[in-house]
């Protein structure tokens, strides 16, 4: 698509040859003349085409493959990635050319390679997705002309990447509302999103109950099962308790944690909580904290028909069509549910 608007666009690829490019291309029903494909990994020999060729839009995968003869090191080295990285940024900006930069990750799931890689670009984008899910998220992890934090939404399709123009209906599609089932509002930069919280709670099978998460930090989960039962006398001690964020987007923000708190309830009172949305960090004494953007949270979930609302005392705002039930301690919250 950039190829048929703005114009050539050079494809480097270290990692497949041109064939290789050319199936994947027909299997997507892509193609343009102007989409220039090139197996290289030498940086020098590309530094050349680029000057020959002065595409409008250059695209590198990966920078772990590239090496410039001028070292030693071998390609993917923290040296030759830092190298080559910075020249061909230099050559790109001297020629005004748009560089677009595909980078491995490591096991932690960060960008591979020197810190410098980062420093180095204006935008850093990061392309997530669990292995046996059909939907992938890119997130704006830095972002020099504009806010960072937004994330965009994509489903694999036969022709590829398309775009998910509602996350929050793509992701609640098949909610059924059991015990255990919460809707929380989450928000990546400025974007919310609807995401369902499931908690499931049955009599442990062994001495030590088992704590298992998905998408949720388990040690966030040992948390707020100790709050639950120091304050509102909800107990789990002799439970298996798992916790799953549906369709494996991870969730680190605290404002989530009332959402599980009242799944992990509900699943062991074997109530429904009902079409609330909710959230509130939880304080460990059991206060109910004020989290970022409470009304674009409100009003997510009123789009989607959601007009009730548990939030935290001090996040209280008049909103028109949505029902608010501040709460400024966890049990407060149990008693509108129970």
């Amino acid at each position: 698509r950039f190829s048929k608007r703005y114009g050539r666009v050079l494809y480097v690829s270290g990692e497949e040859s041109p064939s290789q490019i050319a199936i994947r291309a027909k299997r997507l029903s892509v193609g343009s003349d102007k989409l220039l494909t090139f197996p290289e990994t030498n940086l020098e020999n590309l530094l050349e085409t680029i000057k020959v060729e002065e595409p409008s839009l250059l695209v590198v995968d990966s920078i772990q493959t590239m090496y410039s003869s001028s070292l030693e090191s071998s390609p993917g080295s923290v040296a030759q990635v830092r190298e080559c990285a910075f020249r061909l940024a230099e050559a790109c900006k001297s020629l005004g050319i748009p560089l677009f930069i595909v980078g491995q990750v490591n096991k932690e799931g960060l960008l591979a390679g020197p810190k410098v890689l980062e420093h180095l670009v204006d935008t850093v984008l990061y392309f997530e997705g669990e292995r046996f899910n059909f939907y992938r998220v890119v997130k704006v992890v830095k972002n020099r002309f504009g806010a960072s934090g937004n994330v965009a939404v994509f489903k694999m399709s036969s022709y590829g990447l398309e775009e998910v123009l509602e996350p929050s209906a793509f992701f609640l599609q098949e909610r059924v509302g059991s015990p255990g089932s919460v809707i929380f509002p989450h928000t990546e930069g400025s974007r919310p999103v609807l995401l369902e919280v499931q908690a499931l709670t049955i009599h442990a099978l062994y001495t030590t109950p088992q704590r298992r998460t998905q998408g949720f930090d388990p040690n966030r989960l040992s948390l707020i099962l100790a709050v639950l039962e120091k304050e509102a006398k909800v107990f789990t001690r002799d439970r298996d308790v798992f916790v799953n964020i549906v369709g494996g987007v991870r969730v680190e923000e605290p404002a989530i944690d009332l959402a599980v708190a009242l799944a992990v309830v509900s699943s062991v009172k074997d109530k429904p909580v009902g079409d609330f949305i909710v959230f509130g960090e939880l304080g460990l004494s059991g206060e109910v904290r004020s989290v970022h953007f409470a009304e674009e949270r409100i009003k997510e979930g009123l789009r989607f028909g959601y007009k009730k609302a548990i939030v935290p005392k001090g996040a209280v705002v008049e909103i028109d069509g949505a029902e608010i039930f501040p709460v400024g301690h966890i049990r407060d919250a149990i008693e509108l549910i129970i």
